[in-house]
């Protein structure tokens, strides 16, 4: 009888073994290459360097580190999607650099040139976003007291988050957040027709015991409202992938004040960046001291232009 309930023990304990690397698998990011997109910018050449900084657990980040004409400057990391790089990230560097921002733009681990992981996750994004940051207040051209955040999709929630539990940031500019990850996993899900009752339920419950956080606590819904800085919401249209709806939450749960920039545009943003520059320069320039808030143009309203 002992010997039966052991076999059983340890039958569970190699089915949940197998679970788990299965999940981990099909949840993966995939690798993007950088493609050289950021060489179709128009950048001075001699502004870019290539980086790699210390990361969490040893493991080193790649990244850009893009320099304004005069320094020392305000800098702002900008941390791309799951499953992209920070090549896709490249075009919101020229009007901040312009505006006399030094911008990082950076690889998450598992994700374009910065090293491997058994697994990522949103709190790891912040915990990578928070080694960026720590980095930045070491370089001579940077103004340490001046950083900011752009994020995008998951790089946007782990924004979200690191200004809610660290803060030391002046201002997040959020693009493209969903509005809580149990909904994002719960559309994953049915995408590859896993049902939810029973296999579904126990995915997203075991991959809160994987990255050690509730997605109730690192949701963007809960971080938004405790960010210690100014926030923008920026968020297309057309998104399918975060629906509209969420930003609209978003900005009901944030904090008074909190902007929603609506563009014309889907998940991506990458196009539909460019008219709206200007807004996304004068919000980071008033989050970071360099002038009064002057874009009274952006509304708390779905319509914003």
């Amino acid at each position: 009888m002992l010997a039966e309930t052991a076999g059983v023990a340890a039958g569970a304990v190699a089915l949940r073994t197998l679970a788990h690397h299965a999940i981990l698998r099909g949840l993966r990011a995939p690798r993007m290459a950088h493609d050289g997109t950021h060489v179709r910018h128009a950048l001075d050449a001699s502004r870019v360097h290539e980086v790699r900084i210390p990361g969490p657990r040893g493991r080193k980040l790649f990244g850009w580190l893009v320099l304004p004409e005069q320094t020392p400057a305000p800098a702002v990391l900008a941390m791309h999607g799951w499953g992209a790089n920070a090549t896709t990230m490249w075009p919101v560097a020229p009007p901040l650099v312009a505006a006399g921002f030094a911008v990082l733009l950076l690889d998450a681990r598992c994700h374009g040139g910065s090293d491997d992981e058994a697994f990522t996750s949103m709190p790891r994004f912040a915990e990578d976003i928070a080694a960026g940051l720590a980095w930045l207040g070491t370089r001579p051209e940077v103004q340490a007291d001046r950083l900011a955040l752009v994020g995008h999709s998951v790089g946007a929630a782990a924004s979200l988050l690191h200004a809610a539990r660290t803060g030391g940031v002046r201002g997040v500019v959020s693009l493209s957040a969903f509005a809580h990850p149990d909904e994002v996993m719960r559309r994953f899900l049915a995408e590859k027709r896993v049902p939810y009752r029973p296999l579904g339920w126990y995915v997203i419950r075991h991959v809160q015991q994987v990255i050690g956080a509730r997605f109730d606590d690192i949701a963007p819904l809960a971080t938004v409202r405790r960010a210690r800085c100014p926030v923008l919401l920026v968020h297309g249209r057309h998104d399918t992938t975060a629906p509209f709806d969420d930003a609209l939450r978003l900005q009901a749960a944030a904090a008074p004040g909190t902007r929603l920039l609506a563009v014309d545009g889907d998940h991506d943003l990458r196009e539909a960046l460019a008219p709206h520059a200007g807004h996304i320069v004068e919000f980071l320039r008033s989050a970071c001291g360099d002038a009064p808030d002057t874009i009274a143009g952006i509304q708390a309203h779905p319509d914003t232009p």
